[in-house]
Order: structure tokens, then C-alpha cells, then sequence
């Protein structure tokens, strides 16, 4: 069972806070924007959150992406804002989620990594669950007359005891990975190449039983999570990237044929929102939990070739490619059509507070949010942040040297400074300029360096203590050394 924070924590935290601001959350519902009408009295809008599993910021065409097609995605982003700044707060599944549903980062909650099973948590001083007790976005909407759905994968705790979705304020929900009702049809051998369809079939099922009243549905894939079987008709489209002369599949015909299909169903699951006469009151948005799988790990050898666009860092890692994703929000006559918003950082923690000023939901007052309301830059309107994004990873980096990054890391402006606990590995980059993350401007600006260290340092002293893996924070590579000397 998840254990409460320790009140020596919990003051740690407000003294934190206290020093270092507060988002200041706007709940009052924002007006209007590009000529949409006003009805008299307004029906609170509804939310359809689109989060696709292992899915990089470059995988798709209006990411920039010129071999996977994405059609359906592309047109919601005509339609909608693409935001090329958003952040999730985790680096791999569970911590990621957690920062949606809660507004915290997911260290407050012990989630340091994937819920797994029980001796892998303990080992990990992690909880086998997150704690139903705190607060979501769905059971802060659903006590304010929302409906509340959720389909696809949970990834927030499964096994003996463990709570439903139900707990976490969840009207209806078929999940994967949870101790809830579970997704159908596991035992083919083509369950997850199938699984968005019947995902996107359960959610269309739900819109269209609660379409006269207020809803919010979280819409989470299992793709393209590895281990990836596409079956042979998905496949086709990408031919062209079979190998000559071996009877293999493509790691591309494998990644994109999955995505392709994801982006097949998000396509119908919009096209029947619209319908439906919804779109003008459906608040539609799209991301990923993290970056793409590596080829090191041993269920995406054939697979792992998802793009993390011009960034460097794939999953686990907190560069740039581990946690920056793409988000698309779309709501017809509400968000400006075919906008880019190259400006905005936003970040996953920002899901609720957003959500609920949306809705015109207030904030419970122990609820302490990380994030704050972004609802003008879905307006079109911009928004600075009022401080910064922190992030942590605990364990070791597959993949490549490049990939392998400190354990902190904290985003505040235009900078982004990446550091271990130890002061070892101090890295400052002015992502705008450097995306890629390559010139280290730790040496040019120590006094940037010294306001962001204390930051983050002190940020990390409010988190709960945990083991941490030999290999975190290193990127250590076995160099060739002599086996004798030059005297044997």
C-alpha cells in the first residue's frame, strides 16, 4: 500500500513552493476566440485525450516526419495548434501518466519508474500503485457533473488489491495493465496491432451514449509500445522498406505500419465526433507518454526505430528526445486553425489545472498543482510560465552514449541546465537555439548555472529517498585499455 508523505516532506515541499512561486491558476472560463458564437448559456466543453504509448516527437508528417504517413493526425493539426514545446514529466510510462491525471511530478507519489510487480516496486521504493486518495482530473470533473470515461492502457497500478479506475473517479472503463475490466482478445497473436480499433470502438460507444451531457474520456494506446506485431495488411503501405533478398520485415514496415494504424483510428474516432455535431464542443488533444523504445531493449530490436525529430535523448533519457512530445489541441472555433506555437512551453503537469479552468472547476486547496493553467495558449493567446520544469531519473539509460544523461534537470526560459546530485555532469543548453542539446554553455553563464542548480537541488530535497542505480547519471563508456605491458 502506498504510504503517506512524511510531514517533514510535506513542509520541505512549502518551503519550496514558498521560495521559489506559484502558478497563479485562472479558473474562470476564457472567452470565445475567432468569431465562434456565444451561446447564452454556455455547455461546459466536453475532453477527448489522445495518448499514444512509445510515440517520439518526429513520428509524425506535421512533426516533420516525410516517410510515415500520418494523415489523419496531420489534419487535426490543420484544424487545431501544434505545440513544438510541450514537455511530459516523466520519462517512461507510469511517472508520465501520473503527472496527467494528478498535476504532480511523479517523485511526490514515489512513481520513479513503471509500476511492475510488487518485489521489483519495493526494490525501487515505489508503491505498487498510485494512492486513490489524491486528487485527478477525472474525479475533480466528475464531481462537478461530468461523465467520465477511460479506454486503452492504465499503467497506474494492477494486481491483488489494487484499486479499479473506478477509484480514481472513472465512470466507465475497459483498460490494459490495470485490475479494472480488461481490453479483449489477448491471446492473438495480433492483440496489440488490433487493440486501437477496439480502443477507439469502446470510446466512440461512450461518446455517443453520453453525448447530451458533459464528458471527459482518456483515449490511451498500447502503440507503439514493442513488442510491435503488425499483421501483414497493415504492413502493406510500407513495402517499399522491406529488405532486398532475406525474408525479414523492415524495422520500418514494423514502427510505421503501427503507427499508421493509430493514426488510422484517431481519424475515425474524430471523424465521428464530428458526426456526432460534437466538434464544436469537444475539446480534442493528442500526445505520447514518452519518447521512442530503443533498439537495445530486447522486446524493439525489430522495432525500435521511432524518431525523436532533431533531438537527442529516446525514452528513459531526460535530453530532450525522452520527454519532449508532440501535442495537438483542437476545438472548432476555439483554437486557431493550422497554428504552430513555437513559443509556449507546456508540460504534461499543466493537463488539470488547464482542464479544470476550462471546465470551470476550482482547484481544491491541498491540491498543490506542479503545473498551471495553459488554457490562453489553447486560445491562441501565448502564455509564459511562471516557473520552471524539473525532472528526474533515478536508474540507467539504454542506448547509445549520447542518450545517456544526467539525473536532473530543470527547464526554466529559454535554458536548461542537466546536472547530477553530486554537482557532477553539469550541462547548460539554450534549447531554443540548441535543440539537439550539444553546446554546453555551462562554462559562459555560471551564474544561470548557480540560480538553476540551487533550484533543482533543493527541489530534489523535497522528493522521498529512494536507491538509486549504480549506472544513473553516467555516461561512462568501456574504453580499450592495455592487457600488458610494454615490458611481458
Amino acid at each position: 500500500m502506498p504510504t503517506r508523505q512524511p510531514d517533514t516532506m510535506v513542509i520541505n515541499r512549502r518551503r519550496f513552493l514558498t521560495a521559489f512561486g506559484t502558478a497563479a491558476v485562472a479558473l474562470a472560463l476564457p472567452s470565445c476566440a475567432f468569431g465562434a458564437k456565444t451561446p447564452e448559456k454556455r455547455r461546459k466543453p466536453n475532453f477527448v485525450f489522445i495518448f499514444a504509448d512509445d510515440l517520439g516527437w518526429g513520428d509524425l508528417g506535421c512533426y516533420g516526419n516525410n516517410q510515415l504517413k500520418t494523415p489523419s493526425l496531420d489534419a487535426l493539426a490543420e484544424k487545431g495548434t501544434l505545440f513544438t514545446q510541450f514537455y511530459v514529466n516523466g520519462s517512461v510510462c507510469s511517472p508520465s501518466r501520473t503527472s496527467i491525471m494528478t498535476s504532480h511530478y511523479p517523485a511526490r507519489h514515489s512513481v520513479h519508474g513503471h509500476f511492475a510487480a510488487p518485489q521489483q516496486n519495493r526494490a525501487r521504493a515505489m508503491p505498487n500503485w498510485l494512492d486513490p486518495k489524491v486528487h485527478t482530473v477525472t474525479k475533480l470533473l466528475k464531481t462537478t457533473g461530468y461523465t467520465t470515461g477511460h479506454f486503452g492502457k492504465w499503467h497506474l497500478g494492477s494486481g491483488d488489491a489494487c484499486p479499479t479506475p473506478g477509484d480514481y473517479g472513472i465512470d466507465e472503463h475497459c483498460t490494459r495493465s490495470s485490475s479494472g475490466p480488461q481490453l479483449t482478445g489477448t491471446d492473438d497473436p495480433y492483440f496489440r496491432a488490433k487493440s486501437t480499433e477496439q480502443i477507439v470502438d469502446r470510446t466512440i460507444d461512450f461518446i455517443e451514449k453520453n453525448r447530451d451531457k458533459p464528458f471527459y474520456v482518456n483515449v490511451w494506446s498500447l502503440v507503439p509500445h514493442a513488442t510491435l506485431h503488425p499483421t501483414d495488411e497493415q504492413m502493406k503501405p510500407y513495402q517499399r522498406y522491406a529488405p532486398g533478398g532475406v525474408p525479414y520485415k523492415g524495422v520500418k514496415q514494423i514502427y510505421y505500419a503501427s503507427v499508421s494504424d493509430l493514426d488510422r483510428q484517431v481519424g475515425r474516432l474524430v471523424q465521428r465526433i464530428e458526426e456526432l455535431g460534437l466538434a464544436e464542443n469537444t475539446i480534442i488533444a493528442f500526445s505520447s507518454d514518452n519518447g521512442p523504445e530503443d533498439l537495445d531493449i530486447r522486446n524493439a530490436v525489430h522495432s525500435g526505430i521511432g524518431n525523436a525529430g532533431p533531438f537527442r535523448g529516446r525514452k528513459r533519457s531526460i535530453y530532450e528526445g525522452g520527454v519532449r512530445m508532440p501535442f495537438i489541441v483542437r476545438w472548432s472555433g476555439h483554437t486557431p486553425p493550422g497554428r504552430v506555437d513555437d513559443s509556449t512551453v507546456i508540460a504534461a503537469v499543466d493537463w488539470l489545472p488547464t482542464v479544470c479552468s476550462l471546465a470551470g472547476v476550482k482547484l481544491p486547496s491541498d491540491l498543490e498543482p506542479d503545473g498551471e493553467d495553459m488554457s490562453q495558449a489553447i486560445f491562441g493567446r501565448g502564455k509564459t510560465r511562471s516557473r520552471p520544469l524539473m525532472w528526474e531519473w533515478r536508474f540507467r539509460v539504454f542506448g547509445e552514449m549520447v542518450h545517456r544523461c544526467p539525473m536532473l534537470a530543470i527547464r526554466d526560459g529559454n535554458f536548461k541546465l542537466l546536472m547530477n546530485p553530486d554537482r557532477s555532469r553539469i550541462e547548460l543548453y539554450d534549447i531554443p537555439k540548441d535543440p539537439t542539446e550539444l553546446e554546453n554553455l555551462a562554462d559562459r553563464y555560471p551564474d544561470i548555472v548557480k540560480r538553476l542548480s540551487r533550484i533543482l537541488l533543493e527541489w530534489q530535497k523535497t522528493l522521498p529517498k529512494g536507491p538509486i542505480d549504480k549506472n544513473a547519471g553516467s555516461n561512462a563508456y568501456p574504453w580499450p585499455k592495455e592487457k600488458y605491458s610494454a615490458h611481458d
